[in-house]
């Protein structure tokens, strides 16, 4: 994986005069490619790399060129494609010739021969940028699940874009302003945000499945929807489905094992990352080679851990289960509080935003040990999703409430804002039209029942919203350390796949995710691949409350901290008083009052360390 930014412009004068800004940016890049540095600055285009050298270490450098057909394209990339030996091959019989084994050559050679139509070929996760010098013309392209980040702006007569917020705000041509609309996004919506949306004034980001042309003669810019989710009939049977879903999970996952680094697994006991960590052992033990698979936990969880409705057990036996079972190398990485708190900061320089307080802070952390041992890991992330294993799935009662269910709680989130600060905004309505708009622009084929409606509705729903803050997550918290993380879930052909089968396939045996279950059987320990779901781990540690409660109320004590110009100080005293009791989750399973806190602390730091100005 990579970092990517660059400046398309009308005037060249304006290009070639902004070469300390494009170091800025470069450096703001440092993290996501820290191997290797490059630039292209020509005419009226400046394109800006930093690699983290992942397949061909010698030859992927980038920004890469290629002459063809009489026109010259650069391009830099921020991916990896899992079908790169194919591309290859069907580039080759079109007359092309390849100087390395780099997924980067092949997809500027991909591009150069078919435009804008080598995305309906790829198989991967990307955003990239192409700039044809002759036509000045530059294409920008996003994967369709969007695992990895392309952020925007036009300013004046050019385009800016970049692989992060961070980037842009580089740019002395993008100020870090915020308005209503963007404070509305972080407050009522936070931490997920509206799809497009990047929350500092005139900041963009290309949806998942999206595409751009950008002219620098006419500063018009272009954006096509290349692939989206579509209802579709479903003629296989069970047994054929279930065939078909275990060929696609085992195909996925081994596609995304190919490197010419070390790659590892998450193992967190749950079907999901066991599953992946099965297949990864096979594979790499019939090569010779020996898998490693990393766990996260946190220091007393044992002591304090209870059963929830959500968490249902401790992982801990169940990945010790799984080390029995697989030939890897296994390695426990164990959290205190100090550094889970500290943490949330650096989580929030990942991000560039607020975001899930601790869910983000120990997954940086946890990355952060990975790191030393391997360059490239797997994690089970956007099963869920696809296969419908969250509550608000299965429980018929969640599932008809209106709204997304993973954020019920509009009305208590507003009633910390100080009046005013959303302008003209009300709470309701902003938050409501985004999941109106969000259910038209679902698939449905006419016809179909009310429950097999509902169900596209709330994979459209999860697909678009909750999915895309975890997979935001999961890239700015891995590749805060350089670490590439790569989710072999989220190929499109399982997701298309998915989309149209009937939901009591889906829900075999009443079992969330009951499908994948029975078509992976033989794969996992039956323990394991019957388990409930139990999500993400957090701390149960007291602790962690009493550390951040201390933590705002020694930030609210001072009337000058950015917090309080937009949150009222006696909501947070009632937050603060209301220890471990209060009912309402901010966010997901997840996110219960500790978390609500530490949110409260990481919007506070964002304010201050990137110099918001509340316009």
């Amino acid at each position: 994986m990579c970092g990517i930014a660059g400046q398309i412009g009308r005037d060249p004068r304006v290009i070639q005069g902004q070469y300390a800004a494009y170091c800025a940016m470069q450096q703001t890049l440092s993290r996501r490619g820290p191997d290797q540095r490059g630039m292209f600055i020509s005419g009226r285009a400046a394109l800006i790399h930093a690699r983290l050298a992942v397949v061909d270490i010698e030859n992927g450098l980038q920004p890469m060129q290629l002459d063809w057909q009489g026109e010259s394209y650069t391009l830099v990339y921020n991916g990896e494609l899992y079908n790169t030996p194919e591309l290859r091959t069907a580039l080759q019989n079109k007359g092309h010739s390849f100087t390395s084994h780099s997924d980067t050559e092949v997809l500027l050679h991909a591009f150069a021969q078919w435009g804008a139509d080598c995305l309906k070929r790829c198989n991967g996760i990307f955003a990239f940028a192409v700039w044809a010098q002759r036509a000045g013309r530059l294409f920008l392209a996003r994967d369709r699940c969007g695992v990895k980040p392309l952020f925007y702006v036009q300013t004046g007569d050019s385009l800016l874009f970049g692989s992060e917020i961070k980037t842009l705000l580089a740019h002395p041509a993008v100020p870090p302003r915020v308005d209503a609309n963007g404070l509305a996004e972080v407050l009522l919506l936070g931490p997920g945000r509206t799809p497009g949306c990047g929350v500092f004034k005139n900041i963009r980001e290309l949806l998942p499945g999206q595409c751009a042309v950008y002219e620098a003669d006419t500063g018009r810019l272009t954006l096509n929807r290349y692939w989206q989710l579509t209802d579709h009939d479903h003629p296989d049977d069970f047994e054929t489905t279930a065939r078909n879903v275990r060929d696609l999970v085992v195909d996925a996952i081994q596609r995304q094992l190919v490197s010419d680094v070390p790659v590892a697994t998450f193992l967190s006991g749950g079907l999901d990352s066991s599953l992946i960590s099965a297949v990864a052992d096979t594979y790499f033990t019939a090569r010779g080679r020996q898998l490693q698979t990393f766990s996260v936990g946190y220091k007393d969880n044992r002591r304090y851990f209870h059963a929830t409705k959500f968490q249902p057990g401790a992982d801990a036996p169940y990945i010790r289960k799984m080390n029995d079972f697989l030939g890897a190398r296994h390695h426990w990485v164990t959290l205190d509080t100090p550094e889970l708190v500290l943490a949330l900061y650096a989580a929030v320089e990942a991000r560039d935003l607020p975001g899930m307080a601790d869910v983000d802070s120990s997954l940086l952390l946890f990355c952060r040990q990975i790191k030393p041992h391997a360059t490239v890991a797997l994690s089970g992330e956007c099963a869920d999703e696809i296969f419908g294993g969250y509550p608000w799935y299965r429980d018929p009662a969640v599932r008809e409430k209106y709204g997304f269910p993973w954020a019920q709680s509009t009305a208590y989130r507003a009633a910390f804002i100080k009046e005013g600060v959303l302008g003209d905004i009300d709470p309701a309505a902003f938050v409501d039209a985004r999941y109106q708009q969000t259910l038209a622009e679902t698939s449905v084929l006419p016809g179909r029942d009310a429950v097999e409606t509902r169900m596209r509705q709330m994979v459209n729903l999860n697909f678009a919203w909750f999915m895309q803050t975890l997979l935001d997550r999961k890239d700015r918290m891995s590749m805060y350390s350089g670490l590439e993380v790569r989710v072999p879930f989220c190929d499109y052909r399982i997701a298309e796949y998915l989309y149209a089968v009937p939901w009591d396939f889906k829900d075999y045996q009443g079992q969330e995710k009951g499908l994948l279950r029975y078509a992976m059987q033989g794969v996992l320990p039956k323990e394991v691949l019957w388990r409930r779901k139990s999500p993400y781990p957090k701390t149960w540690n007291p602790a962690y409350l009493a550390a951040v409660s201390a933590e705002l109320r020694r930030v609210i004590s001072d009337p000058a901290a950015p917090l309080l110009a937009i949150i009222k100080k006696e909501a947070l005293e009632v937050l603060l008083a209301s220890g471990a009791d209060n009912p309402v989750p901010w966010y997901g399973q997840l996110m219960t009052t500790p978390q609500t806190i530490a949110w409260f602390l990481q919007v506070n730091y964002w304010m201050k360390k990137y110099r918001v100005e509340l316009v």
